[in-house]
């Protein structure tokens, strides 16, 4: 049976006409799709609150470019495809999410100063009603409004070829970052080729695989070597457990690298790992179980102590031990250690030796 009151609620943020109301309806989102998470479906509840997410944004552009024309600047000057990353690109959004975003234009208008012009002014006026939706800024700056992730298609691949060449750490970390990117408003097309222009190149470079081992097996299992889960230690998390940094990105990160070196290019880690297995380069018993960790990793993320922030919505990834039933904590450590023999294969794959 459907959710008529999530049904409503696509309704109407597809006709907000002003930033006031997008941000009443965003208010209105979070306290609806909390209320109905322990009786959802994991799965179910993430593609919902996704859609959700989305329909936010997409209402956030297209007010962003009613003001540009209420400006006397006009409309778009060539076709641009608005594009999300991290969580976001994954479609893996919890109820708070903070901007991971880019832009890729078209570059067929000789004017590509004006071009450059209007989509720095379309962008700044995008990043602000979305912080006004209640959606913080990235921490790592990668933002629609920052130069460096607002581009020309050609531009996109000129900066893709210099990362490809010269892995440095930020270079490969970005790289990985957009594997992620899914466009979510304008013309697909322009995300598609700048994607094309990814997969046939990365895996040209022998040493970018070993480049991305080095950054997707840089988070840890929360799991001891005598199966104890890790718990923090200092501050005010002491005792709660890092669901995000210790369970949800090492799987998340080691399926996106598998995913990577097999050519998929779907973003989310559930339709990674079916089409690792579709390919044959997972066992059906191991895609199972390495959905299975990550449904629990999700609906944990999604049980992750929220924050409202000044107006933004906020979530640090950790969640009290104590909240957790003994079934949950060994369902749990199971999870985790079908996590650590994940980042075992990838180690291998990507070497050839044990980890």
């Amino acid at each position: 049976m459907g959710d008529p009151v999530r049904v409503q609620l696509l309704k109407q943020i597809g006709k907000a006409d002003n930033v006031n109301v997008l941000r009443s309806l965003r208010d209105q989102v979070h306290e609806h799709m909390k209320g109905i998470l322990q009786m959802s479906p994991v799965e179910q509840f993430n593609e919902q609150l996704n859609e959700l997410h989305d329909s936010v944004i997409c209402r956030s552009i297209i007010l962003a470019e009613a003001e540009m024309a209420r400006l006397g600047i006009g409309s778009p000057p060539v076709p641009y495809a608005y594009l999300l990353f991290g969580s976001g690109g994954r479609q893996e959004q919890t109820l708070s999410s903070d901007q991971d975003s880019g832009i890729v234009y078209d570059d067929s208008v000789i004017d590509s100063e004006g071009t450059r012009a209007y989509f720095q002014q379309l962008t700044s006026i995008i990043v602000s009603i979305l912080q006004q939706s209640g959606y913080p800024l990235c921490e790592g700056n990668v933002l629609s409004d920052n130069p460096e992730w607002c581009m020309s298609l050609t531009e996109w691949k000129v900066k893709l070829n210099g990362w490809f060449a010269e892995p440095a750490w930020e270079a490969v970390r970005y790289l990985l970052i957009m594997a992620d990117g899914r466009s979510v408003y304008g013309d697909h097309r322009l995300a598609l080729e700048l994607k094309d222009h990814y997969f046939n190149n990365v895996l040209e470079y022998p040493n970018i695989t070993r480049r991305m081992l080095d950054n997707t097996m840089r988070h840890k299992m929360l799991l001891g070597v005598f199966g104890h889960l890790l718990k923090e230690q200092y501050g005010t998390d002491a005792g709660s457990l890092d669901i995000k940094y210790g369970a949800y990105i090492p799987l998340v990160n080691a399926i996106r690298l598998l995913a990577i070196q097999a050519g998929i290019r779907d973003t989310s880690t559930l339709s990674r790992i079916r089409a690792l297995a579709v390919h044959d380069k997972l066992q059906s018993d191991e895609a199972a179980a390495y959905e299975q960790a990550f449904r629990l990793f999700l609906r944990l993320r999604l049980m992750t102590t929220e924050q409202n922030e000044d107006g933004l919505y906020a979530n640090n990834g950790k969640l009290s031990s104590r909240s957790l039933s003994r079934e949950i904590t060994e369902e749990l450590k199971s999870a985790l250690r079908t996590g650590k023999k994940l980042q075992r294969k990838v180690f291998k794959r990507s070497t050839g030796r044990l980890m």
